[in-house]
């Protein structure tokens, strides 16, 4: 199989059969960076060190902060939409997130990482946190058109835990619509579900084939673990879906 890709963190990785994307060791990453003055050298650096398979790369050339439009962030003011910044203060806030945006809005993207989304067969987006993991991707230009224009398939995979806390009240046909809100234009090909997040099957059918996608359902959940995925179980219905 030729490249194919993945997105579901602040970092793309591909392989030469394959494109994933991963949030890494941070701290020895930036400390790299600020040795190197290269965030892709850095990145391909640490994949030496650790013997990774596959390469990771940054979505964007510079460096990024999140926004959000948040509603009810302080509680004695519920229906207030305050904005909230910072990637751990959107993932705990205790209001409900209505949008994400980066700072700055229109970053560079990382030609690397263009350059393997148009290279590959696939791109998995997800899972991850929605509006702090896998939305941001989305917002930088570069990647968004990439994501449209790249001859690959894209496979979108659902949380196993619908309920956290910047998505609080959310279910899997809100985690779609939301995606959608935020990348306007972006066409699927598969969403892939454990069937313990979906809650009307034939509603959820329906809004993934509003944006081109087939359901996929699939028991991919670490029955030891709750709110894991199982990674052979993952494995098995990526192997399924991309043949």
């Amino acid at each position: 199989m030729t490249p194919s890709g993945a997105i579901s963190g602040g970092t793309c990785s591909s392989t030469g059969s394959q494109v994933t994307v991963r949030s890494v060791g941070n701290l020895l990453i930036v400390s790299l960076w600020d040795l190197l003055g290269d965030t892709v050298g850095g990145l391909d650096l640490v994949g030496r060190l650790l013997n990774a398979r596959g390469r990771v790369l940054p979505m964007a050339a510079v460096p990024l902060n999140i926004e959000a439009n948040v509603m009810g962030a302080d509680p004695d003011h519920p229906f207030e939409i305050t904005t909230v910044v910072g990637q751990a203060e959107v993932a705990t806030t205790i209001g409900r997130v209505l949008s994400v945006r980066l700072n700055p809005q229109e970053p560079p993207a990382c030609e690397e990482a263009v350059a393997a989304i148009h290279a590959a067969d696939w791109v998995i987006l997800g899972p991850g946190s929605w509006f702090t993991s896998v939305i941001p991707h989305l917002l930088v230009p570069g990647i968004h058109d990439a994501l449209i224009s790249t001859p690959a398939k894209r496979v979108l995979t659902l949380n196993l835990v619908m309920h956290t806390v910047e998505t609080l009240g959310f279910s899997a046909k809100n985690h779609l619509e939301v995606l959608a809100a935020h990348a306007p234009g972006l066409r699927l090909d598969v969403v892939l579900a454990d069937p313990s997040v979906v809650q009307d099957e034939a509603l959820l059918r329906r809004v993934a084939g509003d944006m081109g996608a087939e359901l996929v359902l699939s028991s991919v959940g670490d029955r030891m673990r709750p709110g894991h995925h199982d990674s052979l179980r993952l494995a098995a219905a990526y192997r399924d879906i991309i043949r």
